[in-house]
This record gives structure tokens, sequence and C-alpha cells, in this order.
């Protein structure tokens, strides 16, 4: 394959913006050139904003994925006996299902490397919420991380430099670029990497509605039928959930205040549609694996693990080995641990008494991109300690002035950034009369 320099990056520009396919050469050369710090960010970002406009044949997709799983090396699993099943979200705002997901299955059995992203647009990223734990490691050698999968079976981290390093620049120039809502550019991003972890099975919960990237089934659909393809065609096993997020996934949105929700499941507890999600997912990587004959079997030895608190000392286990400074396993309460001191919170009032008919999630994650518990912009920080707390659901009913959610932020977050947030806010809550109908969690399963 040519290097980056070989070819004219303006002419594959202008090729891909008028609509015609790019050539596997060609994409090879981008990717690898791109990832070598040949060709600037101003150039990939037009090329990406091409393809996001345009569109990417099969044969073009094909050629992308491949082209980032070489950029870096495939891990080889198979010294470690038993299955290997990851899991993977879409994005959408308040998902924390992976923080107490991956320790619950693997208390079952089955090993789960996991390798994450961080916030993408207004939807959180898994390792931020991770290394809002003081000292939690998300950066490790591929031997550390097999070394921690060996010993508690689970490791969660994000790309290295020798693993799918392509896709770990790609994606954070997409976040700050306007191309993430592509089919072909997400199924890329995720399929390599969970191609690259070297596991035998994939669960993917591929989120629908305002508050994903995805905004109605059909395209949800689309992207799930195209990564169930190209994962059977590399030979794995590939389930797909399609789920809602026309509402956040519980009821905190930041970091910090994510791991405590997702503690709470580990400890028994936590919000109904955390441990419904919890339970179909699981009860499918085990069924995948073929450590159970059914779903429901499987879901019955999630609730199981999280019951008898194995699922929490799995999730203490990996965040020691990840150099984590707090034993959460021996924590009195499930914020007690974290070591992390979350804002104070100001009450949003509802104006009115009624019930909630919706809440716009992606206007509740852009209002967490305010209060920076997100990235405008691919080199900014995080503050862990910023958040939302829903106090009220869609059907719940409030009175007037009653909290609709509470709001955490820095002392020193500018003026005009808090506003932002509250006008956001206010603007994500709909106050009906009646409560609306229900909507179930789980729209659909392809299998």
């Amino acid at each position: 394959m040519r290097c980056a320099s070989m070819i004219d990056m303006i002419d594959l520009i202008r090729k891909k913006r008028d609509g015609f396919a790019l050539t596997a050469e060609e994409i090879d050369a981008f990717v690898q050139g791109y990832t070598a710090g040949q060709v600037p960010d101003y150039q990939a970002a037009a090329l990406l904003m091409a393809i996001f406009l345009r569109g990417m044949t099969d044969e073009e997709l094909r050629a992308l994925m491949e082209a980032m799983i070489r950029s870096g090396e495939v891990l080889d699993l198979s010294t470690l006996s038993g299955p290997k099943v990851d899991k993977h979200s879409t994005g959408g705002v308040g998902d924390k299902i992976s923080l107490h997901l991956a320790p619950a299955v693997a208390a079952c059995g089955v090993l789960v490397p996991m390798i994450s992203g961080r916030g993408l647009g207004h939807s959180g990223g898994t390792l931020d919420k991770l290394e809002s734990i003081p000292g939690f490691s998300t950066c490790l050698s591929i031997q550390e991380f097999l070394s921690v999968l060996r010993r508690c079976g689970l490791s969660l981290i994000g790309q290295t430099d020798r693993l799918v390093p392509a896709d770990k620049k790609l994606y954070a120039l997409r976040d700050v670029t306007g191309t993430v809502e592509s089919i072909p550019l997400i199924a890329a991003s995720i399929m390599s990497k969970k191609l690259a972890e070297g596991i035998d099975a994939l669960v993917l919960d591929v989120k629908v509605g305002s508050g994903a990237f995805m905004k109605t089934r059909s395209q949800a659909r689309q992207l799930a039928e195209t990564m169930c393809e190209i994962g059977r065609r590399a030979g794995k096993r590939v389930t797909a959930f399609l789920t809602d997020m026309s509402q956040p996934l519980g009821r905190m949105v930041g970091n910090a205040a994510e791991v405590n929700e997702a503690v709470a499941v580990l400890r028994g507890r936590g919000e109904p549609d955390l441990i419904e999600l919890t339970r179909a997912l699981g009860g499918e990587m085990l069924r995948l694996g073929g450590l159970v004959t059914d779903e429901h079997q499987g879901a019955a030895r999630v609730e199981q693990a999280l019951a008898q608190g194995e699922a929490l000392r799995r999730f203490a286990q990996c965040a020691l080995l990840q150099g984590a400074r707090v034993d959460l396993a021996h924590a009195a309460e499930a914020d007690a641990w974290m070591g992390c001191n979350l804002h104070p919170a100001q009450p949003l009032p509802s104006p009115q008494a009624g019930y909630v008919v919706s809440i716009d999630a992606q206007a509740v994650g852009l209002a967490g991109v305010e209060l920076r518990a997100g990235r405008k912009r691919k080199e900014d920080d995080i503050d862990p300690a910023a958040y939302i707390r829903l106090d009220r659901k869609r059907g719940e009913a409030v009175e007037a002035g009653e909290p609709l959610c509470h709001v955490g932020a820095a002392p020193d977050l500018p003026p005009p950034q808090r506003e932002a947030a509250l006008r956001l806010l206010r603007s994500a809550y709909q106050i009906g009369p009646e409560p609306p109908p229900s909507v179930p969690l789980i729209l659909e399963v392809l299998r």
C-alpha cells in the first residue's frame, strides 16, 4: 500500500466530495498516513465530512475497517481459557451500563476484554467515567491489559498506540467536527476495535432516539445490520439490541455521578431501567458465550451475581489492578468510596404541575457539555464532578416549583455556560396534564 506522501489528499477529498468511491489502496494510504501524522487534521476532517455527506459503499466500509485494524495489532487471547465476549453501545446520555455489566458477566464465567471510547458529542464516554475514579488508569499496555483480564475476568481500557491507533485519532477528530452521526464511520470505529480484541462474540446496544446518534428506528436497524454483517463475516457471533434513548438512562448524567450510580447497581440496588438493560445484555452475552441455553437463564445468573456481591468484588478487583486508589468493595455506602466530591447542585424548578411527557436526551447531554462533563474541543479537560441529577423522568408527576432536576457545576464555571446549561435543560422537559404512554426500553433484538 502507498503511504500518504504518495497520494494527493486534495484529490482524494474532491473525489469523495463529488460522490465517487475510493479504492482500498486510497483508503489505506489515508488511514496509515493520518495515524503516522503525515495527514493534517484539517484534511482528515474534510475527508470525514465528505464521507459523512456522501456515505460509503460496502467495499469502502470494509476497506476502511480493515485499514484501521492494520494500523495496529490484533490481540491473541487463545492462551486464556473460557469464552471471550464483549458488549458495545453506540452511545447515549447517562449510559453507564458497561461499568456494572462487564463485572457481572465476568462473575458468571465469561472473559470481558472491553476497549472503550471517550465522550463523543453529547454522548458520554466509558473512559471518562472510569478516569473519574482516583488513580484508575485506562492506558494500559497490551501485556498489562491481558494480565488484568487473566486475574479478574475483565479489563476496561482505551485504544493503545498499538491497538487500533487510527480509530483513537479519528474518533477524537469526529467528536469536534460534526461527523459523528455517520453509519459507515460509526460501524468502522466500533467493529475495528472489537475485531482487534480477539473476542469470540459481541453484543451490540444500538441506541435509538433523541439522545442517540441514530434518531430513528430504521437508521438504528441499518447500523445494527451493518455491524452484525461485519462481525459475522469475521467469524464472530453477534447480537444487536435496539434500545430506547429518547430520555437518559438512569438518573445521573456526569462522570463521577454515573460511576456512583453504577456502583449502586453493583450493590444490588439501582434504577429499574439500568437493571433491566443489564439483565438483558448480560443474559445474551452468557448465551453467546455458551454458558447458558437461553438468554433468560443468562439474565437470572447476571442478577444473582449482582445480588450476591460477586459482580461488585470483580469490579473492585479490576479497579485496584488498574491503579485505583480506593477500595469500593469495603466502602460503607455507594457514594462514600469515590474520593471525588460532586459539585454543589442547584434545582431547576418545574414551571407548572403535571406529568413529564418527555425529556430530550440530546439537550440533557449538551447541557452536560456546557457544565464541562463533556468536550467541545478534543483538547478540553473533563470536570469529573459536574453532573445533572434527573429528579423526574418520563411519566412521573411533578408540582409547580418542585425540582425537575439538579445541576452540579464548578464554582468557577463562567455564568454564560451555566445559563446555557439551564436553558437547555428547561427546553428538554415537556410537561403535560396526563402521563404519556409507556415506551419499551428494548425495542428490537437482531440475532
